[in-house]
């Protein structure tokens, strides 16, 4: 099958708030949990974006600010909207993110 005839997978943009973050990366089941595999690019006021291509699923990540894994309602910005946490093996959470198919 060529490249052309290839379903494109669906774009995903995730935000984070982190106005005096230095570096942003996004770390979850989608990149094998790496913390410094998928950079985020800083925009206006301090947000954050990445834009991801994923198969239909559900994944778990956080954000890692700075070397400091994010994922708490404490970590971000009151004006972020809710996102679902669940827990995970360290006693922490984790972001739950679904892309449908």
């Amino acid at each position: 099958m060529s490249r052309t005839n290839r379903k494109q997978l669906p774009s995903t943009i995730l935000n984070f708030h982190a106005p005096d973050a230095t570096a942003v990366f996004i770390a979850g089941t989608f990149n094998d949990w790496q913390p410094d595999a998928q950079p985020m690019t800083r925009s206006e006021h301090g947000w954050w974006t990445v834009t991801l291509q994923l198969s239909p699923g559900a994944y778990e990540y956080k954000f890692v600010v700075d070397g400091i894994w994010c994922c708490t309602r404490e970590d971000e910005s009151p004006s972020e909207p809710d996102q679902d946490c669940v827990p995970n093996t360290f006693g922490t959470l984790n972001r739950t993110l679904t892309i449908e198919g």
